[in-house]
């Protein structure tokens, strides 16, 4: 069995007018732009990667 629910979450949407209100399906984690859609970001303390392609983005700190 896949672990589907920890990548997507289901959002309520609130219709407007006549619009019907309905369920919408959101990804939690950001995914890569070189390898497309279908691979997500690993998330680490200081940066996002990916493991099909390296790509890496790191967090900036923020300063308090």
């Amino acid at each position: 069995m896949t672990a589907i629910h920890k990548f997507y979450e289901l959002v309520e949407e609130k219709g407007k007018g006549k619009a019907k209100a309905g369920w919408k399906l959101e990804r939690k984690r950001k995914t890569c732009p070189r390898c497309g859609a279908g691979v997500f970001l690993a998330e680490h303390k200081d940066r996002y990667a990916c493991g099909k392609c390296g790509y890496t983005e790191f967090i900036k700190a923020q300063k308090s």
